[in-house]
C-alpha cells in the first residue's frame, strides 16, 4: 500500500516515514504543497491513501485534499495541530475521511489508516455500479452502458457524468462543476466548454436530448441527476 505523506516539519516527517515503512507501507514524502501537487498530478494512480498536514509553508492540506478528490476517490487523513471544531469540520467538509491531532502516537495513526482504508474498500465492493433509469455506470471498468450497450464517452464526459451520478438528487451549480472538472491537458474547463459537454452527454445518454429525463436542468440553479 502506497501512502502520500505531506509534512513540512522534517523531524516529524522523518519519524513518520520510518515508522510507516516499518509497518510495510511504501511512502511518497513531500515537505511542501508545491511538491505534493506535482506528485498528485503525475502519480495519483499509484497512491492508495494520503496523509496531509493542514498547515504548510506554501499552501494547505485543504487545497491538496481538493486536488486529490478531483482526480481520484481515495482516502485522505489530515494531520493537524489545531484541535478546534471549526478546523476539523472544515476538513471533513472538504472531503477528508479522518483527522488526527498532533502530537499523536504512531500506533493510533496506523489504526486510523487501516480503519479508513478498510472502510473505503468495503464501500467500493458494495457499490461498483450505479444505475440511473436505463443507464448503468460500471465504476471498476470506467464504462457507461445504455440498455446494455456501451456508450463511448470521452474522459471528461465520463468524469462529468460520474460527478452527477455520485450526487444523485443534488443540484450542482455550474460553479461547482467548473471547480471539479478539468480537461485531459490539466487545464480548467471554461463556462462555454461546460455547456458543450452537457449537450454532448445528453445527446449520448438521453432518448430525447431536447427533453432530458436523466441530466436535468434546474432553472436558475444548475443541473441534477435523479430525484
Amino acid at each position: 500500500m502506497k501512502l502520500l505523506v505531506v509534512e513540512d516539519d522534517r523531524t516529524i516527517a522523518s519519524g513518520l516515514e520510518y515508522s510507516l515503512k516499518q509497518e510495510g507501507y511504501e511512502i511518497l514524502l513531500c515537505h511542501t504543497a508545491a511538491s505534493a501537487i506535482e506528485v498528485i498530478h503525475q502519480r495519483i494512480g499509484e497512491i492508495d491513501l494520503c496523509l496531509f498536514d493542514l498547515s504548510l509553508p506554501d499552501g494547505s492540506g485543504y487545497d491538496l485534499c481538493k486536488s486529490v478528490k478531483q482526480r481520484r476517490e481515495i482516502p485522505v487523513i489530515f494531520l493537524t495541530a489545531f484541535d478546534d471544531e471549526v478546523n476539523v469540520v472544515m476538513g471533513l467538509d472538504m472531503g477528508a475521511d479522518d483527522y488526527i491531532t498532533k502530537p499523536f502516537r504512531i500506533r493510533e495513526l496506523i489504526s486510523r489508516i487501516k480503519t479508513v482504508y478498510r472502510r473505503y474498500n468495503l464501500h467500493s465492493q458494495l457499490k461498483n455500479t450505479i444505475d440511473l433509469e436505463n443507464i448503468q455506470i460500471n465504476i471498476l471498468e470506467g464504462k457507461v452502458y445504455k440498455n446494455g450497450q456501451e456508450i463511448i464517452l470521452t474522459a471528461l464526459e465520463y468524469r462529468l457524468f460520474l460527478l452527477f451520478a455520485t450526487h444523485i438528487g443534488q443540484v450542482l451549480t455550474r460553479a461547482q462543476l467548473l471547480d471539479r472538472i478539468w480537461d485531459v491537458a490539466g487545464d480548467f474547463v471554461n463556462d462555454n466548454t461546460l455547456t458543450v459537454y452537457i449537450k454532448r452527454l445528453r445527446e449520448k445518454l438521453e432518448d430525447d436530448p431536447q427533453k432530458p429525463t436523466i441530466l436535468k436542468t434546474v432553472r436558475g440553479m444548475g443541473y441534477k441527476v435523479g430525484d
